[in-house]
């Protein structure tokens, strides 16, 4: 049964339209493709979402939350075409060299083609259900049809796009396998996310995070590639040349990731070589059992990140010293500023975690409403060291994600002795968005806070982009939040829980922030002007999102707040 236009448009996909209308309006006639093809991919989200919410479970997903596969798919793609706008006007003032707008194109379209390949790899699925449970099934010859005229349509758009960017066929061909590879690789990586931690995700959330990660490691393993083949051979006989020059942060952080999921893969194949080659001693005791294992694990994670991932950032970009020492030289460079920063952190973040542990155990108080203390936390941690020193705060992003990475590796795999002891003091803070097998709210939370300030590196002609996740997440949602359950009356739905005055103080509250913020930019650096009615939009769009959305807004306000800020 096909549900109605009007049924169909339910207030968390009117948001979501809106959202793509707003950036599709702020286009260049340059990227005209690129619009049409972001709305043939909204479109067919849409069309794969209402399928998906009227036919059986495909997944175990989060309980509670919608499949979320509209957000999910259109969040990226759209992300990476409002850089690409901000780009496009920074070439246009010659800010910036051509290659970095066809690497942003390229991006685009990466990122596009892993939420198409997942969204084919649903339709495929839905298909094959509704034809196992009816197989005189009428609606999949029409459903059929118009997926493939989408895709079809897609791909055309996307060649046109590429070939204006290649110099030679050959070239345009190559790029559309690399795209084809990610989508397949998307495609990959959600099912094992699915199977392997059931329950603990929507589809659209899981589709964010594997659109995010394939389009990430893409990009180091082209990066990886094109650097090889200049050290391997002459370099002016090589043209390969992928991406934008690269800080040596930047580098860093991404060789610190890289290096966790390689140790991740190779200790669960060591554990289970020695684990089948141990089960013949049964007098070995648990205890020394999970004491070896624990030994290996954190050699095991030392000789990675002390070897295995320097010696990628010293190949793909040419460190004068190793890695690690760099890191001191840089933090002792100002060590007044970064050694007090360093200090005020820890004792903040000290002080909170311990007085709000402790309340956690022993009061009442609402998780959800406890946890947005952290979310001012996060805004008094990360505001300051923003304006003064934001290129350390890139760093110390890096080195907390790593953190957490390894704390909730150590929790979820019992490590000894920490194991039991992460899970317990994890356990204080989750809420029905968490689960025992993964725990991802710290996560959201700070990538939230994180990824604005990371993709804003650069040329930047919109000073609040930066601090996008901060605002919508440390002062919008907490607002929303605090307002909403203590003064909320009006809800917006009759089954949630979000009230039209909590919406409006975290819109209010924003606004505000940003009235303030403006003129403190101004007195320590020159800043573009910020126009106020683009920027009401923006802060409309993220509030309202975050009243109707079922997904986990941390991961989504954030991006969506991100993109229309750039316009």
């Amino acid at each position: 049964m096909v549900a109605s236009p009007l049924t169909a448009i339910n207030g968390e996909r009117a948001v979501v339209f809106f959202f793509v209308f707003r950036v599709l309006s702020s286009l260049p006639l340059s990227l005209l493709p690129h619009a049409l093809s972001l709305s043939l991919l909204s479109v067919f989200s849409l069309f794969v979402e209402i399928r998906a919410d009227g036919s059986l479970s495909l997944f175990k997903t989060r309980p509670g939350a919608s499949s979320g596969i509209m957000l999910g798919a259109v969040t990226l793609p759209t992300v990476m075409l409002s850089k690409l706008i901000q780009l496009s006007r920074a070439f246009s003032l010659q800010q910036i060299e051509i290659g970095e707008l066809e690497h942003m194109t390229m991006q685009f379209w990466a990122a596009s083609a892993c939420c198409c390949g997942v969204l084919i790899f649903l339709s495929i699925l839905m298909w094959c259900a509704a034809y196992n449970k009816n197989p005189h099934f009428s609606c999949s010859v029409w459903d059929a049809k118009f997926s493939l005229s989408c895709v079809i349509l897609f791909s055309v758009v996307c060649c046109i796009s590429l070939a204006t960017i290649s110099h030679t066929g050959f070239n345009t061909a190559l790029k559309l396998l690399w795209l084809l590879c990610h989508g397949f690789a998307a495609v990959k990586l959600i099912q094992h996310l699915l199977n392997t931690f059931p329950c603990c995700a929507s589809i659209g959330e899981a589709l964010l995070l594997t659109s995010g990660l394939v389009l990430y490691f893409g990009d180091m393993l082209a990066c990886t590639i094109s650097k090889v083949c200049r050290l391997l051979v002459s370099p002016e006989l090589v043209s390969i040349r992928y991406g934008i020059k690269r800080s040596e942060i930047g580098i860093i952080i991404q060789g610190v990731l890289l290096g966790l999921l390689i140790f991740s893969a190779v200790f669960k194949f060591v554990i289970h070589l020695w684990e089948y080659f141990s089960r013949a001693d049964n007098s070995e005791s648990r205890k020394n059992k999970e004491i070896r294992r624990s030994l290996i694990f954190f050699a095991s994670l030392g000789f990675t990140m002390i070897v295995v991932s320097p010696s990628w950032m010293m190949i793909v970009l040419d460190f004068d010293v190793h890695p690690i020492l760099w890191i001191f030289q840089f933090v002792l460079s100002e060590p007044l500023k970064r050694l007090s920063l360093c200090i005020y952190w820890l004792g903040l973040i000290y002080a909170s975690v311990l007085r709000f542990y402790n309340i956690s155990k022993n009061s009442k108080i609402e998780r959800i409403l406890l946890r947005k203390y952290y979310h001012l936390l996060a805004v008094s941690m990360f505001l300051p060291a923003l304006i003064y020193q934001p290129k350390f705060l890139d760093l110390a992003f890096g080195a907390a994600l790593a953190v957490f990475l390894v704390l909730e590796i150590i929790r979820v795999w019992r490590i000894w002795p920490l194991g039991q002891l992460v899970h317990q003091f994890m356990s204080a803070f989750t809420d029905h968005r968490d689960s025992d097998i993964l725990i991802v709210s710290h996560f959201s939370l700070l990538l939230g806070c994180a990824l604005p300030i990371w993709m804003s590196s650069g040329f930047n002609d919109r000073p609040l982009i930066p601090f996008a996740g901060i605002l919508s997440l440390g002062i919008g949602d907490t607002m929303a939040s605090m307002v909403g359950h203590k003064y909320g009356v009006l809800r917006w739905s009759k089954t949630g829980k979000k009230t039209i005055e909590g919406t409006a103080a975290g819109i209010v509250s924003v606004l505000a922030a940003c009235s303030v913020l403006l003129p403190l930019l101004a007195s320590t650096r020159y800043i573009p002007t910020q126009h106020w009615f683009p920027l009401l939009i923006a802060v409309t769009t993220s509030g309202l999102l975050e009243a109707y959305t079922a997904q986990l807004d941390n991961a989504f306000i954030p991006l969506v707040f991100y993109s229309l800020l750039c316009l």
